[in-house]
């Protein structure tokens, strides 16, 4: 699984977040991105086995690039001081609800779900939840889904969305931005030789979760 070597090359990288400190230690990168495509490989094997969509990815389908884009931000550092790989149904970047790990040294977790969705996207998953009510409720009322994530994260706007009823009983799971759940685990957790088969057991606690907002993508 994952190794302590990713834990120092990440705090080093945020130590010296800057291209010359970064191409002199690039063989140590390139070897741990090696390692982690393997792994991520092992994961796609594992995760298929319940969502079969995801046994067609490649690691590249799956793993964030290191490197900034800072076109549009205000922070100019040109590397990124975490690793992490989606596991979703058409890549990264197809905007579907999946399973996401993300490794940066004090800041680790193990989440899933759809993060910042278009706004035609949010507005039917907003649609399905008030529709269908009793079914989510169902969902994140699971045991599994308490124990490790005890309920939705992300953003919120503070009026109700247009086109729902104030008095909806649920008003407070359509006021999200983004439904995204997210379990918090130690470094440690990561480099336990029982990290693989305790990440798949989170991932499929949230699989009835993902489920039902990528209902909004079957045509």
């Amino acid at each position: 699984m994952i190794t302590q070597q990713y834990f120092d090359f990440l705090k080093g990288l945020k130590e010296n977040n800057d291209k010359l400190w970064f191409t002199e230690n690039k063989p140590q990168y390139e070897k741990i991105k090696s390692d982690f495509e393997k792994i991520v490989s092992e994961f796609i094997n594992e995760i298929s086995i319940f969502e079969p969509q995801i046994g067609i990815l490649k690691p590249k389908d799956c793993v964030f690039r290191i490197y900034k884009d800072v076109r549009f931000s205000k922070d100019k550092l040109p590397y990124k001081t975490n690793m992490g790989a989606f596991f979703v149904s058409g890549g990264k970047k197809s905007g579907k609800a999946g399973y996401y790990m993300h490794i940066e040294p004090g800041s680790c977790f193990l989440g899933g779900g759809i993060y910042m969705p278009q706004p035609p996207v949010l507005k039917n998953i907003r649609d399905e939840v008030y529709y269908n009510y009793e079914e989510f409720l169902k969902i994140i009322s699971e045991k599994n889904f308490i124990k490790y994530f005890n309920t939705i994260s992300g953003s919120k706007t503070t009026l109700m969305p247009k086109g729902f009823p104030k008095d909806f009983e649920g008003a407070d799971y359509l006021k999200f931005k983004d439904f995204t759940v997210i379990h918090e685990v130690k470094d440690d957790f990561y480099t336990d030789k029982s990290a693989f088969e305790k990440t798949i057991e989170i991932f499929k606690a949230m699989k009835p979760f993902n489920d039902f907002l990528n209902t909004v993508f079957v045509s």
